[in-house]
């Protein structure tokens, strides 16, 4: 499949986008200019239509989004397991050690058929665009040819993804771990040209070093990935960090000589700007600020969190923030249940108002007074799935929002009755901010009705 080259056009409405944690624009009677390269020219509000005709020349495209319609940045997931597709929802209830070994690894290992890799790597990319994820930051299976071709149909759909080869050398069942330290770094390495050939300005797509968690790498390969790191300066890296109590006791008895992943990960040369750092649930003080010193990203996976893995797992979100963490969603995939950035903003709500219960209770008496310390507001979760997101995953300065001079991700969203959604129904009096309210907390990607990266068209009518 051959994406068009990307146009000028133009968009008049509502357009909403956030510039700060709580700095969320809603603009009325905006118009939004891309410019032949797939960049955004201008963005001003308050124009009528006549001042919009005045504006551009007569030959530009124009959309005009009626009532009801809305246009907003692309959805970014900053944690996505791509061969996890097949099995999501698989294993609920199930510890993550466990569900690992008897839902996960079984699945993945399928992966080393090219042609499976193929058929459901398009299904990936495909059901991801269609629900508005414009940016994706991929673990692959740890084969070679499968990881290849994730990158590949990333490209040739037009998806902005980091595509990672998985590495893990140990405990894993002998069908699906890597040979050894040298293959698995070897394999990494020609992952890691293969992509950077396929796009060398790193526009589209980019490798990510991506040890599952150190569990599944032997000291040696958490060295090894640590020097391509160091060599590499631009490489970003993505593991899983204190996802579970389990995993967590699991990853310290075979590292004995450190009390904390931070400190182990920071060993190994794995912890800096470019590190998305996936789940954060069982977080210390000490911890926390060493990611905040080292500038580190974290993914919140609030669904996955709250249903695999063993507990209700609600990550101290608000308190990483207010300590200038940088902070993405994600779906996990397999490990929770639902691939739709809508349904992780909204569990991303209801973790922290659960954690800010949790915080508030003593000897199991609700206390009060909390001034809802652990609770997110809706401006903070917009923008962790959009400018939050592209942070964490290193394309911040690229998309997230509509500053102009950023490349043209974004999603048309359309709550009208048109559509044929189950979102809370439009009415006539409702406001922009309503309208934005539904759509996040009850829409779907059925009001999703046209998506664009870099100014092409992806997805839609």
């Amino acid at each position: 499949m051959s994406l068009p080259p990307p146009r000028a056009q133009a968009f008049h409405g509502t357009i909403v986008h956030s510039t700060g944690l709580s700095d969320l624009h809603i603009l009325e009677n905006a118009l939004l200019v891309v410019d032949p390269g797939g960049r955004i020219a201008s963005l001003d509000s308050d124009l009528s239509p006549d001042q919009v005709a005045s504006k551009l020349p007569p030959s530009l495209p124009l959309v005009s989004l009626s009532h009801g319609q809305l246009l907003v940045p692309g959805l970014v997931d900053t944690h996505h397991h791509a061969p996890q597709w097949l099995h999501r929802g698989q294993g609920q209830g199930l510890h993550i050690l466990e569900w690992l070994d008897q839902v996960a690894f079984p699945h993945e290992s399928r992966f080393g058929d090219a042609a499976h890799a193929r058929r459901v790597y398009h299904d990936v990319v495909t059901g991801m665009l269609r629900q508005g994820v414009t940016t994706a930051s991929y673990y692959g299976s740890l084969h070679r040819e499968a990881t290849k071709l994730l990158a590949d149909i990333c490209l040739q759909r037009g998806q902005r993804a980091l595509v990672g080869k998985c590495n893990m050398s140990r405990n894993a069942p002998d069908w699906y771990r890597d040979a050894g330290v040298p293959e698995s770094l070897a394999v990494t390495v020609d992952c890691i040209d293969h992509i950077r050939r396929l796009d060398p300005a790193g526009d589209l797509v980019r490798p990510v070093l991506t040890p599952r968690f150190a569990i599944c790498c032997d000291p040696a390969l958490l060295a090894g990935l640590g020097a391509l790191s160091r060599m590499s300066p631009g490489l970003p890296i993505q593991t899983h960090f204190n996802e579970s109590a389990q995993e967590k006791s699991a990853t310290l008895a075979l590292f004995p000589d450190f009390s904390n992943e931070a400190d182990l990960y920071a060993h190994y040369g794995l912890l800096n700007q470019r590190s998305i750092l996936a789940h954060c649930t069982i977080m210390t003080e000490y911890e926390t600020q060493r990611l905040a010193d080292l500038q580190c990203g974290v993914a919140h996976c609030p669904t996955a969190n709250m249903t695999v893995g063993g507990g209700f797992m609600a990550a101290p979100v608000k308190d990483l923030l207010r300590r200038g963490i940088k902070v993405g969603l994600g779906t996990d995939s397999g490990g929770g249940y639902s691939s739709s950035m809508l349904n992780a903003m909204r569990h991303s709500l209801v973790a922290s108002f659960a954690r800010d219960y949790l915080n508030s209770c003593s000897d199991g008496e609700a206390a009060t007074g909390n001034n809802n310390a652990a609770s997110l507001s809706f401006e903070e979760v917009f923008y962790m799935a959009t400018q939050g997101g592209a942070d964490v995953v290193g394309f911040g300065d690229e998309v997230g929002s509509f500053h102009p001079g950023k490349q043209f991700d974004a999603v048309v969203v359309d709550i009208t009755r048109a559509c044929d959604g189950v979102n809370a129904p439009l009415e006539e009096d409702d406001s922009p901010r309503t309208v934005l309210e539904k759509f996040v907390m009850t829409g779907d990607d059925r009001n999703m009705t046209s998506v664009f990266v870099r100014g092409v068209k992806v997805h839609g009518r």
